[in-house]
This record gives structure tokens, sequence and C-alpha cells, in this order.
């Protein structure tokens, strides 16, 4: 045994005899990364490999991540991104430098867009060759500072282990949203000291929790008193896990609930309270209801254009209250009276306690009738299949239990519209940006989440294919994801708007697409194609007992719109199509 110096070890003070000096494990940047996802929690990993990113690459084929390669690196990055929203969890992608990179920046835009956490991981070239225009190198930090909620390049491995930790941190807290870290590798083969995992702690990163004590006593008191309240219920409860704490309050103060496209399944569509979604697309009787209520209750919502119609004319004859974990959104688009910044499900707790039942008789008087007068209806067809047809259908088929998925466009909206929803993470869509060929990668990212579930993409025919090269996907890992496309053999929404606004000049908005029951079934899936309206029940029954990945492609009426629709720049009781519904009564 060798004397040392105590000071070295910093295991004794003053020992005089041997003790091991116990050196923290040296460990290369790549292990480092999968040593953080694993103590993150994270269980599943989505990404495509190149290059720079073969030494992480190399360290996962020993990790016990399951790992889910797409057949894009925008489709792995949508994946991801429902995985997130099906489970609440930190969804995860990976991407080499370069091409790579840039192909996730509409899946993380449209993360940004609905407030999805996700971390993102790309590779880099050499730490001396940023700059020179290297091989497959791009700023991606530059590229994504605006649609990422935070976003690092990593050039000394000694920050890697902490930048990742905060990467979850801030993807996963306050308003969620993602965040990229780019790995250059010569980082990801260097080695340092591993340091276990700590508290997160950044001074200039707080996240306000529990609401003002104060403003949550007043915006009770502002719905004890109100004679006609609605409440207006968006993403935010659902990303705060607080659909029965709506639920509850809602029913002891006995208020009406109208939700965004995101909030879908936050309150149960067939109680008498809700009245279903709002806005350009949503239900006559909810955007009449918000435009004569005495008092709106925003709750985790932005008041974004698509549900307000003209600002201007907005809810007139309402107090606002505003429940928003973001502090930027409060009275960001509409002037609000009583501000409550807080984590919903906190706030909704307190509320519990203070608010009292009201009767509020004739109010749901009045929506009752709104209701009778305003239903969503469609026209019936013998001779084409009609989409909403085809959407009752799967519900009826269903019985209102399968996570659906869609693309962005017409059917998304009947997809709102006629599925009704009374869980929350059953309807999982973009939101914000729009983003077309969403629903199938989505639909994948969340039968990984729920391998027990049944999962349903409703795409359009312009949708879907945009990202129908992801079925391979599918097949690769017998995922049972259910398509159904409803090919009306234009962009459908473009369609509808060229014919209310552009004199039906069809200019570049009528596509030829494959017969999809046949590319699904080159890939290795299901295919079903329907045209015959008298066939549709057979048809879903097929597609729901397949085994596998299938897709059903249906025929429906080239022509038919969306109702009702607030046009750009109208107010949210000017709807268009309610002629239509009365004609219907």
């Amino acid at each position: 045994m060798s004397s040392h110096d105590c000071d070295d070890c910093g295991a004794c003070a003053g020992c005089g005899g041997f003790v091991p000096v116990e050196n923290e494990e040296l460990k290369q940047g790549s292990q480092i990364i999968v040593d953080v996802l694993l103590e993150q929690g994270v269980e599943t990993v989505f990404g495509y490999l190149g290059g720079v990113v073969l030494p992480l690459f190399d360290k996962i084929y020993d990790s016990p991540l399951n790992f889910i390669i797409p057949r894009h690196e925008q489709g792995g990055c949508h994946m991801a991104d429902a995985y997130a929203r099906a489970t609440g969890k930190t969804g995860v992608m990976i991407a080499t430098s370069g091409p790579g990179a840039t192909n996730l920046v509409t899946g993380i835009a449209t993360a940004m867009m609905d407030s999805v956490p996700l971390v993102a991981i790309t590779g880099q070239v050499r730490t001396e060759l940023i700059g020179n225009d290297a091989f497959q190198e791009v700023d991606i930090t530059g590229i994504t500072r605006p649609i990422t909620k935070h976003n690092v390049i990593v050039k000394d491995i000694k920050n890697l282990a902490s930048s990742l930790r905060e990467a979850f941190h801030i993807a996963s807290t306050g308003r969620p949203g993602p965040v990229l870290v780019d790995v250059p590798v010569d980082v990801a083969v260097a080695t340092t000291k591993w340091t276990p995992p700590v508290e997160v702690k950044m001074p200039g990163y707080r996240v306000r929790t529990k609401g003002h004590k104060k403003q949550i006593e007043m915006a009770s008191d502002a719905i004890n008193n109100s004679k006609k309240p609605v409440f207006y219920v968006g993403g935010g409860v659902v990303i705060s896990e607080a659909s029965e704490l709506l639920r509850k309050v809602a029913k002891k103060a006995n208020v009406a609930v109208t939700t965004t496209l995101m909030a879908l399944g936050t309150y149960d569509q067939s109680e008498a309270e809700s009245l279903d979604m709002l806005g350009m697309h949503g239900t006559a009787y909810a955007n009449f209801a918000v435009q004569e209520c005495d008092l709106l209750v925003a709750i985790g919502s932005r008041f974004e254009d698509r549900v307000t119609g003209n600002l201007k004319t907005f809810c007139p004859n309402a107090k606002i209250v505003h429940i928003d974990i973001d502090p930027a959104s409060i009275s960001k688009n509409v002037s609000v009276d009583i501000p409550v910044v807080g984590d919903a499900k906190y706030i909704l707790s307190q509320m519990l306690e203070l608010v009292e039942f009201r009767e509020r008789k004739e109010w749901f008087g009045r929506i009752a009738e709104l209701k009778r007068n305003y239903p969503l209806r469609y026209n019936k067809s013998d001779k084409y299949i009609k989409p909403q047809d085809v959407i009752e259908e799967l519900y009826k088929q269903t019985k209102g239990e399968a996570i659906i998925c869609t693309g962005v466009g017409q059917h998304q909206m009947w997809a709102a519209q006629f599925y009704k929803y009374s869980k929350p993470r059953h309807f999982i869509s973009s939101g914000g940006l729009g983003t077309m060929g969403f629903g199938l990668p989505s639909a994948i990212g969340a039968q990984v989440a729920c391998p027990d579930a049944i999962v349903v993409d409703i795409d359009g025919d312009s949708s879907f294919n945009m990202t129908l090269n992801e079925l391979c996907t599918a097949v690769m890992y017998n995922l049972p994801v259910k398509v159904i496309v409803l090919n009306n053999g234009y962009m459908g929404m473009v369609r509808q708007w060229q014919e209310l606004f552009y004199d039906r000049r069809y200019s570049q908005s009528s596509l030829k697409s494959p017969n999809f029951a046949k590319v699904a079934v080159s890939m290795g899936a299901a295919g079903i194609s329907l045209s015959e309206p008298s066939k549709l029940s057979d048809a879903i029954e097929q597609l729901l007992k397949e085994a596998g990945p299938c897709v059903l492609e249906v025929k429906v009426e080239p022509e038919e719109n969306v109702w009702p629709m607030v046009a750009a720049g109208k107010s949210l009781h000017e709807m268009d199509g309610l002629d239509i519904f009365e004609s219907m009564a």
C-alpha cells in the first residue's frame, strides 16, 4: 500500500494510508447522449442516420431504446410529435447534418405552433469546419431559432450532458415546445467525465405554475355572477392534464363549454354543456353562444384568428377571463379583463373550491334552441359517398374509442365535426401551422405510443400524397395503423375557397393521384377501394379487422364543402352555409 495526498481523493481526512481514487467515469459524447435519454425516461426515439451521427447510432445499437426509422426526417419529426401528443411525454427525433437537419424544419415548426414537447438532436460537422461551407453543413440553430423554444450548438463536450438535460427541462415545462441540440461529430467522439444528474437550475428561465390567489378569486366570482358564461378551452388543458378538473368545474358551476381543434376530447361531447368546436368551421351554436355570452373564460387557449374571426366584433358583450401559463399570450390578441397566469390544472383545482352552482335556465334554453336550429347537417346522396357519412360510420363502428389523426384540409374539419370525442389525446392534428402530410406519420407515432389502441388516419388525397412513403415504416414495424383517404380529386379546402371567392376557377387544385389501395399493397400493407355508397359499412368493417396497416381509399363527392364557414374578415356570427342547414331542416 502506498501513501497518497488526501487532497487528491477527497475520500478521507489525513488517513495516512492508501485509499483508491474514485475517478468519475470517462464517457464518449455519443454515449452521454444515449445515457441522458435513458436518464430522462425516454423509451422510444425516432431518427434517420447519416454520416456525422454514425457515432451516436453505434451507441444506440447496444442501448435498450426502441428506435423507429422513418422514410424521411419530416415524417419522423411528425411521429415524435404525435408520440408526445398521445402520451404527454417528450418526443425525441435524431437527424444528421445538412439536409437531414433541414428536413426537420416543418416538423419542428408544427410542434412549436401547437406547443408540443419535442427534443431534436442533430449532428453537425466538426467544430473546426463550422462556417467553411463543409460538406452537409448548415447553420441549423440559426435556421430554427424562430421556430424553437430554445436551441443550442454544443461545441464543448463538457457542456453536452447539461445542455441535453436543459433541453428536456425547457421542452416539457411551462408552455411546452421543441428544443434543438446540435452536436458536432468531434464532440460526439470526444470523451469527458460523466456527471450524474442534478436538478436543472436556469436563472433566466422561470415558470409560474401557481396563479395569483386574488386573480383566481376574481375569475371565480365572475363565473358565479354571470348569467351567460362560456368556457372556451384550448390545448393547454390537454397539456396540463386538466381535463378531469375542467369537467368538474364546468359541472359544478353549470357552464357551457366550447373547445378549439386542439382541445377536442377535453370535455365529453355527449354532455349537455358541450357546444363542440368553435371558430371558422366550428358549430353554429358554439359561435352564436360565444357572441352572445356575458362572460368568456379562456383556458389554455391563445385567441387564434381561426377561432375569433374579426377581432373587432369578437365576443362583444362579454367580460373576458384568460387563464394561461404563458404570460406572453395574455392580451396578445384580445384584451382581457381578468388575467390569470399559471398552470391550468392548478388554477382549476383552486376554482373548483370557489365556484358555485347557478341554474341559468334561460341561458341553457337559448343554447338548446341554437342546437335545434343549427345542428351539423349535410345533404345525403345515392350517387356519391359523402365524406361525413364515412366519418359517422367510423365513429359508429369504433364506438368513439379510436385515436383519430388527420392531415390538413376539408377532411380534417369533417373529422373534427362528425367524430365525437370524449377523451383528451384522442384527436391528433396539426393546428397552428396547418401542415399537410401530418396525418400518416402522426398516426404511426400515436400507434407506437399506444400499441393497443385503434389508430386511424383520416386523410385527404392531396395531404396523404405528401407523406404516403411512411407506409413503409408502418409495414416495417408491423404497426396496425388504419388509413381512410377521402379522395375527392382536389386539394379540397383550396378548391372550396376557389369556388366561393374565385368564381370556380380551379387553378392547379385538381391533382391526379395513384390508386392508393394498390400503392398500399405494393408497400406490403392491405388496400381497399370503395366508390359505392351501399358498401361503406362493409368496407370500414374490413378496414378495422385487418391485423396490420391498411389503406381504405374512398371516392367521395368531389365538390362537397365544409359548413358552416366564417370567411376571412367576418365575425363569428356571420357564417356562410347556415341557409343550407335551414333548407335541410
